[in-house]
């Protein structure tokens, strides 16, 4: 007797089957992402209010800054956040020594980051660049240590998914932690890629 149609058709049990409709990472991280967000649309505010009073600062202000040193950020974060998608393409294969690989490189070229400011900064005030410099670069110091901030919280992120990873935590079937640290950290890109041409580009 011959198997009716229905049941002789094998249902494929891949990653993108079970998780259709689902939404990436978890809730927290995504309420995480929205205060973080929530902060720096109030501070690119700041930012207009600042540019629409002193126009003259913010059109010379560029002109000091290492623009070298923020296109240097810019391309670790985006190689860093092409590692976290690797990563998670990974896990979703059962490839965890991979994908803590791509972890740990994520980690180490996020970790440029703040190497990179502090040399940076260093310049600026060797050169007379602080704060106190004028009202372009109060705004400038403040946004961009800020964000360096999450970036830390998202490099802690990281480290703690790649220890979990290290210990055969995540599997295809449970990798949202994984993933949460992922979105995260593409989240402080996409800020920082407004961020840099506020500050090294547009005049």
């Amino acid at each position: 007797m011959s198997m009716p149609y229905a049941e002789s058709i094998a249902v494929p049990e891949d990653h993108d089957f079970r998780s259709r409709g689902r939404v990436p990472g978890n809730n927290g991280i995504w309420v995480g992402i929205f205060c973080v967000l929530v902060e720096f649309l109030l501070l690119f505010i700041v930012y207009f209010v600042a540019k629409a009073h002193h126009p003259e600062a913010f059109e010379s202000g560029p002109d000091k800054l290492v623009t070298l040193a923020g296109v240097t950020i810019t391309m670790l974060l985006l190689t860093s956040g092409y590692c976290m998608v690797k990563a998670v393409e990974s896990i979703r294969r059962d490839a965890s020594v991979t994908a803590f690989r791509w972890i740990a490189l994520a980690f180490l070229l996020g970790c440029g980051y703040p190497l990179v400011k502090y040399f940076e900064i260093r310049w600026n005030i060797a050169h007379g660049i602080d704060g106190e410099t004028g009202i372009f670069y109060t705004v400038y110091y403040y946004l961009t240590l800020n964000h360096l901030v999450h970036v830390f919280w998202g490099l802690l992120g990281l480290g703690w998914v790649a220890l979990r990873t290290s210990r055969g935590s995540y599997s295809s079937r449970d990798y949202s932690g994984l993933e949460a640290a992922a979105v995260y950290w593409h989240t402080t890109d996409v800020i920082w890629l407004v961020i840099f041409p506020f500050f090294y580009v547009l005049r």
